[in-house]
């Protein structure tokens, strides 16, 4: 559908001056649209501008490495992780792209990078300038912020060389995909776990789940011990509060379908507000909604390293919120570290499961 079905561009325009502070996901919800739909009505527009560009990560992201220092940004409905660095390092993929830098440490999935958008939005601080990239469906999928040090002549060059033909203010989207419940084949658990304790790699984890005819979420509620272990909602929030305490490097991995973005260190600040909890930290901040955490499993998938222990959440319809794993740097393996961390985790209470 397009916006024009039930608000124009101008309507939606009007909607953004009268609310300058609210955030841009949350008020195109408010107006019935997606915010790739709210983003669109501003083409061509002065005080908010937003050019129609390239939305292909093999054009988009070598661009992006001109801009220098800037903030990469990944979201799903539950979590934002941001991240302060710069890109660097792109290595294309039909099915699946990386960037990998110190600091910006990126999976991108192509065929859900539909449309995309360079925006400059004037504020009470000055310009503010990002590309913000959406899929099928409206929904951001990853998002990139300029900063004061960003080279501002290089983002007049993106604009220009990654514009397209059309810029139209309107802009159809596809329906939603909803999250795909817990997949279990009862016939197919003992494979299951004879299969599972033969991996060498984590990235063969869903390849084995889709064998099987299962989903990640599915497996892990029937495989049961030595390979998963339920644990308690609150469980994230004492498992951030002891990483940051023991001073122990962790690799945080953020995503929806399109990209997933990864947070690899300590954890310094730990601020909750409201529903939030979150990191701010220098150059990475994190954004938990703890109450959309329904499911929290802690995970032992075998590789030719080691065990690769993590810490999953997943919300109500059982959408994966984020993973946490050890880190293993030049300097030291923090993992004995995390081992520990996760063994002490308080399991989901018999009762509770009922």
């Amino acid at each position: 559908m397009t916006q024009t079905e039930s608000t124009s561009a101008e309507e939606i325009r009007a909607a953004c001056r009268e609310n300058p502070k609210a955030r841009s996901r949350d008020l195109a919800e408010e107006l019935g649209l997606t915010e790739a739909q709210l983003v669109a009505a501003h083409v061509a527009q002065i005080g908010y501008g937003a050019t129609r560009i390239a939305a292909h990560p093999d054009q988009i992201i070598p661009m992006i490495t001109g801009l220098g220092e800037v903030m990469a940004l990944t979201r799903n409905r539950s979590c934002v992780i941001e991240k302060v660095g710069s890109y660097d390092n792109y290595h294309p993929g039909e099915h699946a792209a990386m960037t990998l830098t110190p600091e910006i440490d990126l999976r991108m999935f192509p065929s859900h990078w539909v449309s995309a958008f360079a925006v400059e939005k004037e504020t009470e601080t000055g310009i503010r300038r990002s590309i913000q990239v959406f899929d099928a469906a409206g929904d951001a999928v990853h998002k990139v912020h300029l900063r004061e040090t960003s080279d501002v002549t290089h983002w007049q060059r993106l604009v220009t060389d990654l514009a397209l033909g059309d810029q139209s203010t309107t802009l159809t989207v596809a329906p939603r995909k909803p999250t795909e419940a817990a997949r279990t084949n009862p016939a197919k658990i003992a494979e299951l776990r004879s299969e599972w304790g033969r991996l060498t790699d984590t990235h063969q984890f869903l390849r084995l789940t889709s064998k099987l005819k299962m989903n990640r979420l599915g497996a892990y509620r029937v495989a049961g011990a030595p390979f998963v272990r339920q644990l308690a909602p609150e469980a994230v929030n004492l498992m951030l509060e002891s990483v940051q305490a023991r001073e122990t490097e962790i690799m945080i991995f953020v995503g929806n379908r399109g990209c997933i973005e990864i947070h690899g260190g300590p954890i310094h600040s730990l601020k909750q507000m409201g529903p939030w909890q979150n990191v701010l930290d220098p150059g990475f901040n994190l954004h938990l909604r703890s109450d959309h955490i329904a499911e929290v499993w802690a995970v032992d998938k075998p590789t030719k390293r080691g065990a690769a222990i993590s810490v999953e959440a997943f919300d109500a319809d059982g959408a994966l919120i984020f993973q946490v794993f050890g880190r293993r740097s030049d300097a030291r393996d923090f993992r004995p570290d995390w081992n520990d961390v996760v063994a002490d985790l308080p399991p989901l209470h018999a009762e509770a499961a009922q």
